[in-house]
């Protein structure tokens, strides 16, 4: 099967194509500058610079796209809106690496993780980016998408137990009421999402057992 993973020098892209080159996926890594994954095909291009020609024939295109700081919070939602439009119409699906401030927290669909008093004020702008660019995503109907939240206690150096709990919109809980998962897990869902399918359209989540 093969997939592209865009941003693959960074630490969930990097796992993700690992992942999925251990899973017998034929994986192509989309980086700006030198390749530092496992992967021996490379497309060297800024995501912006991407166009439909450079993702054709993919079944397959992750998007681990990040931005951290106050003046490229916006690039969120213009990055996912310049994937959506170079593969508009296509076959091809498009699975993003996407939050957990946006997962609700009540049944209703009302409240956020990151409408709760106790949300740390430092995440609230990158929340609300991520938020946003999740918003959008949902009014796109020409493009095959799954967005693809973490846990809220999202540990990059965490264990990999290949083991997780797969949610949907909700905030999802492990057995001992705790919202965790690694980077490593994380990527198992997100090539299990890409092998098996089954969400198109949808957002869901995940979440160690």
């Amino acid at each position: 099967m093969k997939t592209a993973v865009i941003c693959a020098n960074g630490k969930a892209g990097r796992l993700i194509a690992e992942e999925g080159l251990k899973r017998g996926l034929e994986v192509t890594a989309v980086v700006r500058g030198e390749n530092k994954t496992a992967a021996e095909k490379v497309i060297k291009k800024d995501l912006f610079d991407l166009t439909s020609a450079d993702l054709e024939g993919f079944e397959a295109v992750v998007d681990a796209f990040g931005a951290w700081t106050e003046d490229t919070l916006p690039l969120h939602s213009a990055s996912l809106k310049h994937l959506c439009d170079i593969l508009s119409g296509s076959k091809t699906r498009l699975l993003v690496v996407g939050g957990a401030g946006s997962l609700y927290v009540n049944s209703e669909h009302t409240v956020c993780i990151s409408d709760e008093p106790d949300f740390p004020d430092i995440f609230k702008p990158l929340a609300a980016a991520m938020a946003k660019a999740l918003m959008e995503l949902r009014e796109r109907k020409d493009v095959r998408r799954t967005y693809v939240s973490p846990a809220a206690d999202f540990q990059a150096e965490g264990e990999k137990t290949s083991e997780y709990i797969l949610g949907g919109e909700e905030l999802t809980l492990k057995s001992k009421g705790e919202s965790i998962t690694s980077y490593a897990d994380y990527a198992v869902a997100m090539i299990d999402e890409i092998i098996k399918g089954g969400h198109i359209g949808e957002r869901i989540s995940v979440v160690r057992k």
